[in-house]
């Protein structure tokens, strides 16, 4: 039999067509069309059902995608993202060991801001936690935390968690993703004295949103000392 592709008699076939389509593909813009099952069969003399194999590797890969209807194309690059994590997380996979210290916690009324953010009526009942969080006993950052207390039921009573996110998690409510907006400022008199620098010293400040699905469970403002604290992102291509 003919054909513009030699095949082993002991080959994987499968894996030769995967290989081929593969190559074939490589640097293709996303979107471009790749080779149809049509084709790959004529080409290698092979059985649909071994083109099929081939081609379903290449999308499990993300390397290929299928448009219904439409057919197999390169596929875009898959999205990466920074994962929503607790300060205790980060600072853990930082290496640094993390501690807490809780200045207040207490139960206060929602202003116009925090209410908006969380999604509730001005004066509803919020708790409000502040800390000042360490890492390796160095201060690292101050934080308020906002938390809606209907969602919360006995958040108040007894011992302060270890970790916010710990407890939201417990209760399904782990935040699955967030709204960050970060920008410099200078220290204040009370933050220089928490932190342990210079009044009017450099700090990062980051405002947060945090959502489970779609329900709002925390706004938080926190203050980082910008000689201890690097933000770091993983931006992917969207949609």
């Amino acid at each position: 039999m003919e054909q513009g592709v030699a095949v082993g008699v002991n080959g994987l076939k499968h894996v030769q067509v995967r290989e081929y389509v593969r190559s074939l593909v490589a640097g293709s813009m996303p979107g471009s069309p790749a080779p149809s099952e049509r084709e790959l069969v004529n080409l290698f003399g092979v059985a649909r059902m071994t083109v099929r194999q081939a081609m379903d590797a290449l999308v499990t890969e993300g390397l290929l995608e299928r448009v219904p209807g439409r057919g197999t194309f390169v596929a875009r690059p898959r999205r990466t993202a920074t994962p929503v994590t607790s300060f205790t997380e980060e600072m853990r996979r930082r290496g640094l060991l993390p501690e807490s210290v809780t200045l207040f916690a207490r139960r206060e009324q929602a202003g116009p801001g925090v209410a908006r953010a969380l999604g509730i009526t001005p004066g509803d009942a919020i708790i409000h936690w502040k800390r000042l969080r360490r890492a390796d006993g160095a201060p690292m950052c101050v934080e308020d935390a906002y938390l809606n207390e209907v969602l919360l039921p006995g958040f108040l009573q007894g011992g302060m968690p270890t970790s916010l996110y710990d407890d939201l998690a417990e209760r399904g409510l782990r935040p699955t993703w967030v709204e960050d907006n970060i920008t410099a400022d200078a220290a204040s008199d009370e933050e220089a004295d928490h932190l342990e620098i210079a009044i009017g010293a450099a700090v990062l400040r980051q405002q947060r949103r945090a959502f489970a699905e779609e329900k709002a469970v925390e706004v938080s403002r926190s203050t980082y000392r910008s000689d201890r604290f690097t933000l770091r992102l993983q931006l992917g291509l969207g949609e």
